[in-house]
């Protein structure tokens, strides 16, 4: 699993995602994306639904019509892991697909 990364190694593996931020006054990430219609964009989260049921690792997210708001932080340490970055990485070669 992995503890909880420092703001440092955040920092590194920030750099290393498509599009992803830090949430403001919350050691999480997050990232929007818009899609061509809600069809398109539910395809996109139940994928995201399938993997982060394998990781067991579920990511907080926001969906109105095209727009998917994905925000990643691991609750059992408060804060952003490695296994947040894996699924952040998932979701990025997934939303290049789409």
């Amino acid at each position: 699993m992995g503890g909880k990364l420092s703001a440092d190694e955040r920092a590194a593996r920030l750099s290393e995602l498509n599009g992803w931020q830090s949430v403001a006054g919350r050691d999480a990430i997050e990232r929007s994306l818009e899609f061509a219609d809600f069809n398109e964009a539910f395809g996109f989260m139940t994928r995201v639904a399938i993997k982060a049921q394998e990781m067991d690792h579920h990511p907080e997210w926001f969906n109105v019509y095209n727009v998917v708001r994905i925000t990643l932080s691991s609750h059992d340490v408060n804060g952003v892991t490695q296994r947040d970055v894996e699924l952040a990485r998932f979701i990025d070669s997934i939303a290049n697909r789409a």
